[in-house]
């Protein structure tokens, strides 16, 4: 393999609900910093069915090039047909990176298509770097249980791969009328070619508030005692109006469900406020909620590290001062409905 054949940075640009992805749209901002540093292009590939429409979005988010394969056989993502496109994709124009959300299917797909080229895949990036002279990409997660990160690179294989989960990176702002150029692809592949089936799309349904869109997050952890103690988060999370969130202590303790998680084994989120009780602050944890606007931290362990992170803290027993709070603001809210 010879490394100097690949060039420019990729970006698989993921499809939902007819829609595309906001993490794509993050990674382009991301790929863009990378492509102007290595002075290549930054690509988007896109696979679906009736998807040109969003070849000018693209350009105006910072792609150079878009790469399309428009066909109904891709209507519904599956590993097999998208990951025989990418392949395709690579084989013809020989990337130095392609870069993935951290979604069900973007890491389905990246390690799908890792182990066909073959090639190295960093999973759960948090931290994207490239080195100018050598194109060698640096990407950067937790390790050891969140306590160090890691730097981890691919020095022999092309292209080097990455995924990266949503709401890390930021996108450009639009440059309305920024244009580039459409590559409009084609692959030898017949539905017969393809052994998965898709019979039936059932769409996710839940009453609670899911915490990767709320404007207010009330997350928990072992520092609550127990889960009796637990629903403290929840009675606070009610009266504010916010989603509740928890650290992956309560959840492998079963508190709490697993969709409920904020960190590097959970979720990515950057609510407005990020209230963290019990919380004690590991590096796991901290990626998931350290971009929101505002972090209120409440641990009777004067030495926390969320006291590192957090905008205001509060030492003392969450058992004491979370029913406090909860008083207060119940009677502010009261007072405001009542002068409405």
């Amino acid at each position: 393999m010879n490394l100097e054949d690949y060039q420019g940075i990729w970006v698989f640009i993921e499809i939902k609900d007819g829609q595309i992805a906001p993490v794509s749209l993050e990674l382009l901002g991301a790929g863009r910093e990378l492509a102007d540093k290595r002075k290549t292009d930054l690509a988007g590939l896109v696979i679906g069915s009736s998807v040109e429409e969003f070849a000018s979005t693209l350009f105006e988010h910072g792609a150079d090039i878009v790469y399309m394969y428009d066909d109904e056989l891709f209507h519904y993502y599956r590993t097999e047909s998208y990951m025989r496109a990418v392949f395709d994709c690579s084989e013809k124009h020989k990337p130095e990176v392609i870069l993935y959300g951290a979604t069900p299917n973007g890491k389905d797909l990246a390690s799908a298509v890792a182990t066909d080229l073959p090639t190295g895949l960093t999973a759960d990036t948090t931290i994207l770097d490239i080195e100018e002279d050598t194109g060698l990409l640096l990407a950067s997660r937790p390790a050891f249980g969140g306590n160090i990160m890691a730097t981890i690179l691919c020095k022999k294989y092309r292209p080097q791969m990455a995924t990266v989960r949503p709401k890390v990176m930021k996108a450009l702002p639009r440059e309305i009328g920024r244009t580039g150029k459409l590559i409009k692809e084609t692959i030898n592949l017949k539905e017969e070619d393809i052994r998965t089936k898709v019979l039936e799309i059932v769409s996710e349904t839940t009453k609670n508030t899911s915490i990767d869109e709320a404007d207010i997050i009330v997350a928990g952890g072992k520092g609550l005692g127990s889960k009796n103690g637990f629903q403290l988060i929840h009675q606070f999370a009610d009266v504010l109006g916010a989603a509740v969130g928890g650290s992956r202590d309560v959840v492998e303790a079963g508190w709490i469900e697993h969709h409920h998680q904020v960190g590097q084994t959970g979720l990515t989120v950057t609510p407005k406020i990020y209230f963290a009780i019990g919380i004690s602050g590991a590096i796991q944890h901290i990626v998931g909620m350290q971009n929101s606007g505002l972090i209120i931290a409440i641990n009777k362990d004067p030495d926390a590290p969320i006291f590192q992170t957090c905008h205001y803290g509060i030492v003392g027993d969450a058992a004491e001062v979370v029913p406090i709070l909860i008083k207060a603001f119940e009677e502010t809210l009261d007072r405001r409905a009542s002068h409405a």
